[in-house]
């Protein structure tokens, strides 16, 4: 077994957790921002210099684009997870096998994710009810986007590998590097080419190979513990099927959410295209706010692992609550700015007075409910650094999805019928999935204490 000595990997199983999740999840998050730059400066550049029809084209896509990411992302997490255990475990042989197993299955995936993507293209659209002003831009960027889809999959896999041995300062600066570069592009494109909405695509797909290839670069020459080794790549079916213990679940119900999703979409596109051109402006701030979240469950998940790996069942929850606590601070702070500075937010996309209104109405509704989200994906990340998957899968799906749906199918036909009432659609799936998580996690806890600390 080979000792850790890699200056570039962050051991997480001593020292001060509040110092260890902040230094984890502070470079996550600002990487977190530029990978959403990338859609959201499509937004920006169509919305202002191509029009209102092309920035609801872009929106309506955003739901079918996460649907086929988060499920690579669930297999991402469930990689992550095992490869931070053996980190913890100090086992480098298992780290090793369990990287190339990661790398050679994650090519598999971009194969088969890039034909099922151009596959779905009008079917998904025509299952929105994307109307027909709109539907042939979305068809156009969705299409180029997926030919450029691998690049996307393969930086976010190889940059799990580094989160899981704790580094997450270079995946940042690739992320600097690409999104300014995604900048550049789409204005060339866009202002330069007259390329339209195609423009704005061909800029995304080609940003996303170069952080794709220097992800690959990095992992190849590397002399660290997590080394890719080419002539090793092959799938270890042993590796392979803890990897789906713990991915699977989170892919299925990451793919089922955002299934939902495109049914909440399909009840705001009949609403009209200034509508779905709010919802869309909406929806990219919406995506901001959420990144504190998503930076402090990934450390979560990654502090966990290592703990559980090292037999640190106590810091591990303690780990936990401080995610949590720093979760809301850092989400509270950014949804006052943009509640209060609105309007300001959403005409970074628009100068149109009607998708400006809707897009602050949506803002200001569901902004501060947000808080209980962050609760739901700092547990559900530290119930999968457990290996406990399936939990967090079928409370998140039945909140997320059948709650919400329950929740849209009665307000639509016998309350009101409103954007409002629909935009709230989230909220009330938000809510109902903290109060069932936080039981579940104090009920497993309670569970650990009472065997000793044997049940992970």
């Amino acid at each position: 077994m080979k000792r850790i000595t890699a200056s570039t990997t962050r051991d997480m199983t001593s020292g001060s957790i509040v110092r260890q999740i902040l230094l984890f999840s502070l470079p996550l998050m600002l990487g977190n921002i530029f990978q959403m730059l990338y859609n959201t400066v499509d937004s920006i550049v169509v919305g202002n210099f191509v029009g209102k029809e092309a920035l609801a084209a872009v929106g309506s896509t955003t739901m079918i684009v996460n649907m086929l990411v988060f499920f690579f992302n669930g297999f991402a997490t469930g990689a992550g997870v095992i490869i931070a255990q053996h980190f913890g475990a100090r086992d480098m042989e298992r780290l090793h096998d369990a990287i190339e197993t990661t790398m050679a299955f994650a090519f598999v995936l971009c194969a088969l994710f890039t034909a099922i993507g151009l596959a779905c293209v009008r079917p998904m659209l025509r299952l929105m009810s994307t109307p027909d002003d709109v539907f042939e831009d979305a068809v156009t960027y969705l299409s180029i986007y997926f030919l450029g889809f691998s690049g996307l999959l393969i930086y976010n896999m190889g940059s799990g590998i580094l989160r899981a041995v704790g580094d997450t300062a270079r995946p940042l600066m690739f992320l600097i590097l690409t999104s300014v570069l995604n900048i550049i592009l789409d204005l060339a494109f866009v202002l330069g080419l007259k390329a339209g909405i195609a423009g704005v695509a061909y800029a995304t797909i080609l940003s996303q190979l170069v952080s794709a290839v220097l992800t690959l670069r990095l992992l190849t020459r590397t002399q660290d513990i997590y080394r890719l080794v080419w002539r090793d790549l092959r799938i270890n079916g042993a590796i392979l099927k803890r990897v789906f213990a713990v991915g699977l679940p989170a892919a299925i119900q990451s793919v089922i959410t955002s299934l939902s999703n495109v049914f909440v979409q399909s009840y705001i596109n009949a609403f009209g295209s200034s509508c779905m051109a709010g919802w869309s402006c909406y929806n990219k701030l919406d995506q901001f706010i959420l990144l504190p979240m998503q930076s402090t469950a990934m450390a979560a998940t990654t502090f966990v692992s290592q703990n559980i790996g090292a037999k640190q069942e106590e810091r591990a929850d303690r780990g936990t609550v401080t995610s949590i606590a720093l979760s809301v601070g850092i989400t509270l702070v950014i949804a006052l700015f943009l509640f209060v500075f609105a309007g300001p937010s959403v005409r970074l996309f628009t100068q149109d007075a009607s998708v400006i209104e809707f897009g602050v109405l949506f803002l200001r509704a569901n902004t501060f409910f947000l808080l209980a989200n962050c609760v739901n994906h700092t547990l559900a990340g530290a119930l999968r650094g457990r290996c406990d998957s399936r939990a967090p899968m079928v409370i998140m799906l039945a909140s997320f999805v059948a709650i919400r749906q329950v929740y849209l199918f009665v307000v639509t036909r016998f309350v009101a019928n409103t954007p409002l009432m629909v935009g709230l659609g989230y909220p009330v799936g938000w809510i109902f999935c903290c109060v069932i998580e936080v039981s579940y996690f104090l009920y497993r806890r309670r569970q650990r204490a009472f065997a000793g600390g044997s049940a992970a």
